[in-house]
């Protein structure tokens, strides 16, 4: 299993612009607080209830991407990220995890936490817990431990759970120390699961959480949009008579943000209140960078001056989380202004505030500006050295600005500093995704002249780049060459290449150098399967992409539901409805996460063939799969069934809909009044859509009633339900009185028309002008002129047309 952590020596370079990381450097440094009776002041400029846009914190990622791997995001909700059993998560929302190796450590007395493990049996007496917080690590050997690795191998056999499973996870749990409970949540890829193993871990016998393990999970969710879960572990810690620490709501506010609530993320600083928690810097540095992130820089200000009226003086991150604002809002002069300022306010800009807007500079391709800001940092004694160059570099080269990034790679070498093999892999890297692979060869030549060996990450990027340009057999030979040269591909390398030959479509080659893989010494991993399914997939060899997914799980890797329902989707367009099934139920049955949307969709196609006994059949199993129909499933079984004329059952399936607390979308009212005016049910259907209404308002569904009627001709009806229609008066009521008008015209009933236009003028619309002359014409050839003076006299009153236009129509 591999373990995605970051080392001590990267850490520094990881959260030097987040203001929530700060009290790792400053841990032991006690900030002036404020009387937490005084935080109302914070919170009275955050009371409107338009707080404008929520945004979600933003992570960048240097990782290599294949855009033939599909990976499906999945936004959770304040419902969905609680959970009270292990085993039953078959999410794939792959939330990034980055973890820092720092966490904080309890240590208690006997008397409330048993000796050696963390299991213990519970002695509340009511006190608080003394605590005994300080840094530590968590190494690389405890990620590796065999009790780690074991209950990490069982959490990925969740689907396939047992009693037996269970009892040896409880066995286990017992033998493990805190920092090793630490270490599984920090292993897992899946937030949720981390998420899910906390919960069950806790409600186990004989065994309470350390305080350190609450902060790790903390940690964990507040690089994730499951702010629920953050806050529930928050409360847990309350009740477990946990003392709560300032950066612990932190972690909450942080994770609410990322969520895109923002007002929930402030609130939390009410939380703190009603907790006795006196707000610090770590916390005001936290509820600015939240602001910030919000694009609500003028709040952020705000926030700055009140923090500073109430006596917590801000510092350099609390700056630079401002100056980060000023440039995301593309006011680069306003950030310069702030920099300038900030000496006189008793506080000096670090090296990080000139490269927050150096970065933006970059992105934006400014290269004078940044060099006038290099400069006004060397002017106060900040001297530009190697770190300074290497950021520059891979600054321009992440938004694939190669040639400039080149040109501070020479001037670095001219001023005598040493560009390492990661800064010309970033410029090798850009040139390669603009497609100038000669000029990336160059670079390359390049770094074997000043000694600077290329290695895996330099190959690989230009395997991708001839990959991508279709150079496939130049990719095969730069494959070969580095081997040559001493430097070993890796899976990333195969999987590039193997992409390569899959868009060729050469994808049984490249399952055949899979096959291959233990020859040549590099594993395929998820990614690489995923590329040669795709290959198959692409070229209509379903049979061979659903062999290659077969061995996907076989060899620990199953497939998302994203692969799953565009495998099924293939399928389905050749006609081969059976087998989609056959592979749905194979996926299901090895324990692959199949969600409502492979049903729904494989549902969908059996309703289109007409095959509905098909589709009931699958509704029933997804009920003996534990898998519960959405509003989409619902919609696709009522439409069939109402084309079907099995309008009695589609009514009870709506029923059922509703019953189950599902809300209707529109689609599902457009399916529902569509099929019962097509069989002429409107009594029935008004009947329905008074339930539905009162489950979910549709602003438009009596509208959509009326065109439907006008359309299959039943206008009787329709003009019946005008007057449900006609209580709001708006434009979309207008449209509506239109089409019932047009209909009556083409049936040769202008009298019904101009009653139409009599009570639209009665509520306040005015009619179309054209369709009503029109009612006018055909009035005057039957004989009533009365009614198509009095229809035109409206207009004259509205002052819509003049009188003279009046008297000329009249007299033709």
């Amino acid at each position: 299993m591999l373990y995605n952590f970051i080392s001590y020596s990267k850490f520094p370079k990881l959260v030097a612009n987040n203001p929530f990381f700060h009290f790792v450097h400053t841990a032991k440094e006690h900030y002036r607080t404020t009387p937490f009776h005084y935080i109302h002041l914070f919170l009275s400029f955050f009371s409107s209830k338009n707080d404008g846009p929520h945004s979600y914190f933003d992570s960048d990622s240097s990782t290599t991407n294949f855009n033939s791997h599909l990976v499906e995001t999945e936004n959770s909700d304040d419902t969905d990220d609680g959970v009270d059993k292990m085993g039953f998560s078959t999410s794939n929302a792959h939330c990034k995890v980055y973890s820092d190796g720092f966490i904080d450590e309890v240590e208690e007395s006997d008397e409330g936490r048993g000796q050696g493990n963390s299991s213990f049996t519970v002695r509340n007496n009511g006190t608080k817990m003394e605590e005994d917080r300080r840094r530590i690590e968590i190494h690389e050997d405890e990620f590796r431990h065999p009790l780690v690795r074991e209950i990490c191998r069982l959490i990925e056999c969740r689907s396939a759970w047992n009693h037996k499973h269970e009892g040896k996870m409880r066995h286990l749990l017992k033998a493990l120390k805190p920092r090793l409970v630490c270490a599984v949540l920090l292993s897992q890829s899946d937030e949720r699961v981390a998420l899910d193993f906390f919960y069950w871990s806790d409600r186990q016998w004989r065994y309470r959480h350390y305080p350190i393990v609450y902060c790790v999970m903390l940690d964990v969710l507040s690089k994730t949009k499951l702010c629920q879960g953050a806050r529930r572990v928050l409360r847990l810690m309350e009740r477990r008579g946990i003392q709560r620490r300032p950066q612990d709501f932190c972690c909450v506010m942080v994770s609410y943000s990322r969520a895109g609530k923002l007002r929930n993320a402030m609130q939390v600083l009410t939380m703190m209140q009603k907790a006795g928690i006196e707000p610090n810097l770590l916390v005001c540095n936290t509820a600015i960078h939240v602001l910030v992130m919000a694009n609500m820089l003028e709040k952020a200000l705000r926030f700055q001056e009140r923090m500073q009226l109430l006596g917590i003086m801000p510092n350099v991150v609390t700056y630079n989380c401002l100056i980060k604002g000023y440039c995301d809002l593309h006011r680069v002069e306003d950030a310069m202004e702030l920099i300038s300022e900030m000496p006189s306010k008793g506080c000096s800009p670090d090296k990080v505030s000139y490269y927050t807007v150096m970065g933006f500079l970059c992105k934006n391709r400014r290269i004078r500006e940044v060099r006038d800001v290099l400069e006004k940092m060397e002017d106060t004694k900040l001297l530009a050295d190697q770190v300074t160059y290497n950021t520059l570099i891979h600054m321009l080269s992440k938004h694939q600005h190669a040639d400039e990034a080149l040109q501070f790679l020479r001037e670095a070498q001219k001023r005598g500093f040493q560009v390492d093999k990661v800064g010309y892999s970033a410029i090798v890297d850009s040139y390669c995704k603009e497609g100038r692979m000669d000029q990336a060869k160059e670079i390359v030549n390049e770094m074997f002249t000043v000694g600077c060996i290329p290695d895996v990450v330099t190959y690989t990027a230009i395997i991708n780049g001839f990959c991508q340009a279709g150079e496939v057999d130049q990719a095969r030979k730069m494959l070969q060459q580095m081997q040559k040269h001493g430097c070993k591909p890796n899976t990333v390398s195969y999987t590039a290449f193997l992409k390569g030959l899959c868009q060729k479509g050469n994808s049984s080659e490249a399952r055949e150098m899979m096959k291959a893989s233990e020859e040549q010494w590099w594993t395929p991993n998820a990614i690489t399967y995923s590329v040669v399914m795709h290959g198959f997939r692409r070229e209509g060899k379903l049979a061979d992409a659903c062999d290659v997914v077969r061995e996907m799980i076989g060899k620990g890797f199953p497939p998302t539901p994203v692969e799953i329902n565009l495998l099924i989707q293939s399928l389905c367009q050749t006609g081969r409805l059976d087998e989609a099934k056959k592979f749905m139920e194979e996926c299901l049955n090895m324990g692959c996460a199949v969600n409502v949307v492979n049903f729904t969709t494989l549902i969908h196609r059996f309703c289109l063939q007409d095959d509905i006994e098909a589709a009931l059949s699958l509704l029933d199993d997804m009920y003996l799969s534990n898998k519960h129909p959405d509003a989409v499933t619902y919609t696709t079984i009522i439409d069939a069934l109402g084309k079907k004329g099995r309008i009695e059952e589609a009514t009870e399936f709506t029923l059922k809909m509703l019953k189950k607390g599902i809300d209707p979308t529109p689609v599902t009212y457009r399916t529902v009044i569509h099929r019962y005016c097509q069989l002429g049910r409107v009594e029935d259907l008004l009947n329905l859509l008074d339930k539905m209404l009162a489950r979910q308002e549709c602003r438009t569904a009596f509208n959509q009633v009326i065109e439907k009627l006008c359309t299959f001709g039943n206008l009787e009806a329709a003009d019946k339900l005008l007057g449900k229609v006609l209580r709001t008066a708006s434009r979309i009521d207008a449209n509506s009185c239109h089409m019932l008008m047009e209909s009556y015209l083409r049936k040769g009933i202008p009298l019904s028309a101009y009653k139409v236009a009599c009570r639209m003028f009665s509520r306040g619309l005015i009619p179309d002008l054209k369709l009503c002359e029109k009612v006018c014409k055909k009035l005057m050839q039957e004989g009533k002129s009365e009614e198509a003076d009095n229809l035109l006299l409206r207009f004259v009153e509205r002052g819509n047309i003049s009188s003279r236009c009046l008297q000329l129509s009249q007299t033709e």
